[in-house]
This record gives structure tokens, sequence and C-alpha cells, in this order.
């Protein structure tokens, strides 16, 4: 990558957004990408993913070579990124670990990963399973606190209408399937399950810490600054529940172009311009395997740095994943960012998406 490359950061959207290349020789010169594999990959996705709304970014030495969508998808249209919205949760306590978030209780022990969160989350009293006080936020985040998951058929945190999400998560209501998490499926640190009941705990726990959304912080501190103009984020619980509070595992509503830039900062390692977004210590810690019983799992991010994740791609892949196909991918070693949002499909095939562009890549 060169030395202007490396200095290049996108204006926001309303001054001008990325810089993007259409004639071939650019895409070529400029891109350092074969614009004749881009097409035929540009086409393959209309053919096999016209019934869904969807658009793609393709970045390549901070040029946008290569922009694709349904032709109901404008390229500022914002999308549910699903459970792509963990990655950005977890930078929200990644700053609040290195003390740019102020906590509430400013006598109190650093938060750190090791913290305990139900001590920040009084709602969790009585606790449901007495296991559940020796859980930590690193725990919660690298996805091996002990709750109930997807092993267990309990997707997301939908209720029925005498109870609220973080009441489910909290282990007092089940969800609309009749399904609880009061007690936990295993010992925490010893069982990896995708759980969102889960990943709930780092709402209450980051508004219990520091009084703050993570919304709020992450518009503050990471979206302004990187030029992210137009997210939304959902918030969940209110109405005589507990919350309302940001949506910690889904919800976050962005376009490819913003969520692009989110892979671009990553691919920098937390820095954009002259300014340190993100420590660079979290960037790389929450991006590299967490845990041994999923080495793919990071802390909210996905990695291939044991090439169990995408199988045949570069190492240094990492990823924000979400259901209905919404991913940014980050190639460090390619100077590749990839980013997609959208509704479907509902199973997206890793290598089948993305193989075709790292072999568009010109020598």
């Amino acid at each position: 990558m060169s030395d202007l490359n490396q200095k290049y950061y996108p204006p926001p959207e309303s001054d001008g957004g990325w810089r993007w290349l259409q004639s071939a020789d650019d895409i070529r010169e400029l891109g350092g990408m074969d614009p004749a594999k881009l097409e035929v990959w540009a086409r393959l996705q209309s053919l096999l993913y016209g019934g869904f709304s969807w658009s793609v970014v393709v970045i390549h030495h901070g040029y946008l070579v290569c922009e694709i969508a349904t032709f109901n998808v404008l390229n500022t249209a914002r999308s549910d990124i699903w459970s792509g919205t963990k990655s950005f949760t977890a930078t929200a306590w990644g700053l609040l670990f290195d003390g740019r978030i102020p906590q509430l209780d400013r006598d109190s022990a650093p938060v750190t990963l090791d913290s305990h969160i139900y001590d920040f989350i009084p709602e969790g009293d009585p606790l449901t399973d007495s296991r559940k006080r020796e859980i930590t936020v690193g725990q919660v985040l690298s996805m091996t606190a002990g709750f109930k998951g997807e092993d267990w058929g309990v997707v997301g945190a939908p209720t029925a209408i005498d109870a609220g999400p973080y009441e489910h998560a909290l282990g007092f209501a089940p969800n609309r399937s009749g399904l609880w998490v009061a007690t936990l499926a295993a010992d925490p640190g010893t069982r990896w399950d995708y759980s969102d009941p889960a990943f709930c705990h780092l709402s209450l726990g980051f508004n219990g810490a520091t009084g703050r959304e993570i919304a709020d912080v992450m518009g503050q501190y990471v979206f302004t600054p990187i030029g992210i103009e137009h997210a939304s984020w959902d918030q969940q619980g209110g109405g005589g529940f507990l919350g309302p509070h940001t949506n910690p595992h889904t919800g976050l509503h962005l376009s490819a172009r913003e969520l692009a830039r989110f892979g671009y900062l990553a691919l920098h390692h937390g820095r954009w311009g002259d300014e340190t977004i993100i420590p660079e210590a979290w960037q790389e810690q929450a991006t590299r395997p967490s845990q041994e019983l999923n080495p793919s799992y990071g802390y909210g991010w996905w990695t291939n740095a044991r090439g169990s994740y995408a199988p045949g791609l570069p190492a240094d892949l990492i990823a924000v994943s979400g259901f209905a196909g919404n991913r940014c991918y980050v190639v460090p070693s390619l100077d590749l960012v990839v980013a997609r949002v959208g509704t479907g499909p509902f199973v997206l095939d890793e290598r089948a998406f993305l193989e075709p562009v790292v072999a568009a890549i010109s020598g």
C-alpha cells in the first residue's frame, strides 16, 4: 500500500464520500483489480440473490472499485445488519476498557474483561442461577458465559406481551416460544454458545457502569469521526419493562458504504487520519481468537486466524457477521474491505462470495 493510500480516509457522504473508480483502466491501475473478473462476480451475485434486496461495496487501496445493488436499493439505503451489531457493541466496551468513557463510580476499579458483569446489573438480582455471579464481561463478549443460546433453540430475545427482552435475558421470563434462560447451560467459561440473551447483558451492564447508552457513545466517539452520518440503532425494552436500552445484539441500520467505513477503520488498526478512534490494542484483541472453545470467535468479531471461519481465505481475514448475508470483511494483507447489507440470502457461503473478489486482485 502506497504512502498516499495510507493517508487516505474518505470524507462523509455529504462531502463527497468514498473516492470511486468507473473506468476499467482506473480499476486496474489505481484500484489494483481486474475489472473483467469483478464484472463476472457482480453478475453472479445478481443471478444468485436477485430475489432479495441488498447492496455490496468493494474497497481496495482506499478506492471504491465496485458497487452493486438490487434495483430497489439506493447507495444510501440502510439495512438492519442483524448480529453484525455485536461488533459495534464490543467496540463500545473496548472504549470503556481504555478509559475513554468515564465510569459512573469514579472511585471503583477500572472495568476490564475480567470484571463481573452482574456487578453492573443490579436489575439482575435475585440471580436465577448462583453461578451467574462469576460471569465476566469477557465471557459474555466471547460467548462463553454459559447462557443458553442457539444450541438450545434460543434465538434473539423475542418475548410475549407480558414481559420485556431484558426480563427474558436475566431469566425472569420465557421468550415467546416458552424457552427460558434462567439456568445456565454450563459453568461460565466452559462452553461456547451463540447467545443473544447473553449479549443483552452488555447493554444493561454498559449503562450500569457508565450511565450512558451504547448507541450514543458509538455515535459520539466512532460514527461522527469516521463519517457515518445516518446510522440508526434500535432500542429494546421499556413500556413498563426494563429499558429502553440500546439493542446490543441486532438493530443497527447502516448502508453498505457506511459499514465499509467501520471495516476501513479496523483495516487501519482503529485509526482515522491522525486520530486514534479505537484503541489499537483492543482492535487487535477483539479480532483474534478469544478462547479455544471456538477459535473463530473473538470479542464480538469473527476471525479466520485459525482458518476455521472461512477455509481457504487469508488467515488475517476478520468479519462483522449478521443474519441474511450482512457482512463486512476486512483483509489487511490485501488492503481489502468488502461490505454487504440486505435482506438475504439467509445463509451466505463465505468462501463462494469472497473468493472471486480476492482472485480479482491484480498481482
